[in-house]
This record gives C-alpha cells, structure tokens and sequence, in this order.
C-alpha cells in the first residue's frame, strides 16, 4: 500500500514505515498529524485517483525532529566590473514518519 501526497508544495510516495523530509511544520516532536492532500492511493490492486484530492484518504505521521538541509551557495558575478557577491541558505525541514495510510473508500 501507498499514497502519493502534496506537503509544501511537493509531491512525495510514502509508504507506512517510510522517514520523509518536507518543509517546516511548527509543532512539537513526537506529536501525530495527519494529512489530508492525498492525491493518489494503492491498495493491493485498488487504485483510487483525486480530483484533485481523493475524498476521505489520510496520512498518519509523526513528526521525528526539525533538521536544516545542507547549505546552498549563492554566487554572483560581473565580468570587468569588480563585483562579487557570495551568500548562502540553509532550508529547514521536518522529518515525518509514515506511521499509516487511511482509506475509506
């Protein structure tokens, strides 16, 4: 069984047991959440696709932690002129397991 969900704006295959990464959510570790933005849902041989989202799917997990992404740089240049600029960005993630996929259609 899996699902495919919609979390920060992307679009992530979960399975229960799968440790996914996606854009900061405020809340406490260790507490369960659902989501509701599930666009797509496998179990055994039954399909169910969303239009947008499939009605009364959810996904259990549980937040494990907050956790900052390796760090992208950002160079700027600009040829004969002296100008160089460096800066960088470290995004922040939550780590959620997939604890189960509820479906009730």
């Amino acid at each position: 069984m899996y699902a495919i969900i919609k979390e920060g704006g992307h679009q992530h295959k979960v399975s229960p047991g799968d440790t996914i990464k996606v854009q900061k959510i405020e809340n406490d570790n260790g507490k369960e959440i659902s989501l509701d933005k599930v666009l797509f849902v496998s179990k055994d041989e039954n399909i169910s696709v969303g239009k947008p989202f499939v009605e009364h799917a959810q996904v259990k997990a549980e937040i494990q932690g907050n956790e900052k992404g390796a760090k992208d740089l950002i160079f700027k240049k600009k040829p004969r002129k002296g100008y160089k600029k460096l800066t960088g960005h470290r995004q922040n993630y939550t780590v959620l397991k997939i604890t189960d996929i509820v479906f009730g259609g």
